[in-house]
């Protein structure tokens, strides 16, 4: 089943055909760095991780680019940079601002298990392309100047609004104060100017200034990915007026249609069932929220709902997310403490192969549809409860049918990020052999009566993160949480 995704602009479901066969170029909106990463933030980078994942997982290769904001964040060209907000705030330099949240941001992103963007553009560092690009629209006719400022003729782009489905008219009915110095109240900033003393400024041939907001990742797009782009991802609050002013100057500036084949966006999130703000206090910062619950807990809660749907916050769904991480966990170190045995398969071991086949290639066609995570996650646990039920009492598989089991819950934890304590390259198989080794090194050691010896390598066994218990039916092992050992990698 190819994979298909809902595109924003044709508000449908679509098979996905990238430009290039195999090659995707991916482009993301990412935070504007005046305060601490929340929640949302967390939610937003681990849709588009995991649309990464398994693009790759799929077979293609994916060159993803997600952008710092870290000046000329001014929604409408009214108000006051964000950036400039946050400064005035802790008594700062903005530039400062951006650094020390930047650094926070990315910590945040390790921390939640998110691969690396293969590029983290920061606006402050493509000022020469937004002058350039600003220019070239001038230069077209698309662009005009006023007193310092650029502001883009939203009249002279046919297709404004056909993202958001938004029309001028009504654009022009709910603007409180036209801008007297624009030819349409529509029309919005590509540059604006900036007077003596304003801290981010920079030269450029309409005097000093700063650029708009949505110029930035129009530059920044074209840079490092080209004219035209596969995917381009964002929230749903992201789509008017911020994409879609994307698209228009950028396909002003290129004259190529489309700019981007597949507008992908995802779901807003609530704290209790009411938006995050300051002023109700309900704000919730993502590194304390990584501290509190871990990783693992957050990436399942993210990924219960799907990704278009917008997602509460609250204590039940946090508990629900632990539960549900807790049996997968479970199912992952029955299955490693289970011995691969070399011997035919018996009806059981047969039914479990069917089993666990079938419901790989029903995760793949949940997956497939539109990054179909709760439809996914309903055929793991389908699953996990039939493994449990045939295997009640075993402590054996036969080797091919033990592999294929955990071959299926490692591109599980792969695709969700899930169950991941650091990155190794050692391989599940080189793991279990060596620990197997020395369990059996202990046995031989408990039956000449070595006592200390076998002790001795319990305790170390512990340190390292690996539980030894001996039991009736023979010795067992499990991975402690957290110990260290990358597991399933």
């Amino acid at each position: 089943m190819p994979i298909r995704l809902f595109n924003t602009m044709t508000r449908r479901k679509e098979v996905f055909e990238s430009i290039e066969p195999k090659v995707v170029r991916m482009y993301v909106c990412g935070p504007t760095v005046y305060d601490s990463p929340h929640l949302g933030h967390g939610r937003a980078s681990v849709v588009y991780d995991i649309l990464v994942r398994w693009l790759k997982y799929r077979g293609y290769r994916v060159k993803y680019v997600r952008n710092i904001t870290d000046v000329g964040h001014i929604l409408e060209d009214i108000g006051e940079d964000r950036m400039i907000v946050g400064a005035k705030r802790e008594r700062l330099h903005p530039m400062e601002i951006a650094d020390k949240y930047t650094l926070e941001y990315l910590e945040a992103m390790d921390k939640l298990g998110n691969e690396r963007p293969s590029i983290q553009p920061r606006a402050s560092g493509h000022i020469m392309e937004i002058i350039e690009m600003v220019e070239k629209l001038v230069e077209k006719g698309y662009g005009y100047v006023v007193d310092g400022n650029v502001y883009f003729d939203v009249s002279k782009f046919e297709d404004y609004g056909k993202l958001s489905g938004v029309k001028r008219e009504e654009l022009i009915k709910h603007r409180v104060e036209p801008d007297p110095r624009k030819r349409n109240p529509a029309d919005f900033a590509l540059w604006k100017a900036a007077p003596e003393g304003y801290p981010l400024r920079w030269r450029s041939p309409w005097g000093y200034g700063f650029p708009g907001w949505h110029i930035e990742c129009s530059v920044m797009s074209v840079k490092y990915l080209g004219e035209q782009i596969d995917i381009h991802g964002g929230a749903r609050e992201l789509v008017f007026p911020h994409h879609e002013n994307s698209l228009a100057q950028t396909e002003a500036y290129t004259g190529k249609k489309p700019f981007v084949r597949y507008w992908v966006h995802c779901g807003l999130l609530t704290i209790n069932g009411e938006k995050m703000s300051k002023s109700k206090g309900n704000v919730v910062n993502l590194l304390s929220a990584l501290e509190k619950w871990g990783k693992d807990v957050l990436r399942m809660f993210y990924i219960s709902a799907h990704y278009r749907s917008d997602i509460d916050f609250n204590e039940n769904a946090v508990k629900m997310a632990a539960e549900n991480v807790r049996r997968i966990s479970d199912v992952v170190e029955r299955v490693r403490s289970m011995k691969p045995v070399d011997r035919p398969l018996d009806e059981v071991e047969r039914k479990l192969l069917e089993a666990t086949r079938r419901a790989r290639a029903e995760f793949e066609e949940r997956m497939d549809d539109d990054l179909d995570t709760p439809g996914a996650l309903a055929v793991l646990f389908g699953y996990i409860r039939e493994f449990n039920r045939l295997t009640s009492g075993r402590d054996a598989l036969n080797a091919e049918v033990k592999k294929e089991v955990i071959g299926f819950l490692d591109m599980v934890r792969r695709v969700f990020g899930i169950l991941e304590t650091r990155k190794t390259e050692v391989s599940t198989e080189l793991v279990e052999k060596l620990i197997s080794l020395i369990v059996e090194v202990r046995e031989i050691l408990r039956r000449e009566k070595r006592y200390d010896l076998s002790d001795m390598i319990r305790s170390r066994l512990r340190e390292v993160g690996v539980e030894l218990q001996d039991t009736a039916e023979g010795p067992r092992w499990r991975l402690l949480e957290r110990s260290g050992i990358g597991f399933l990698k």
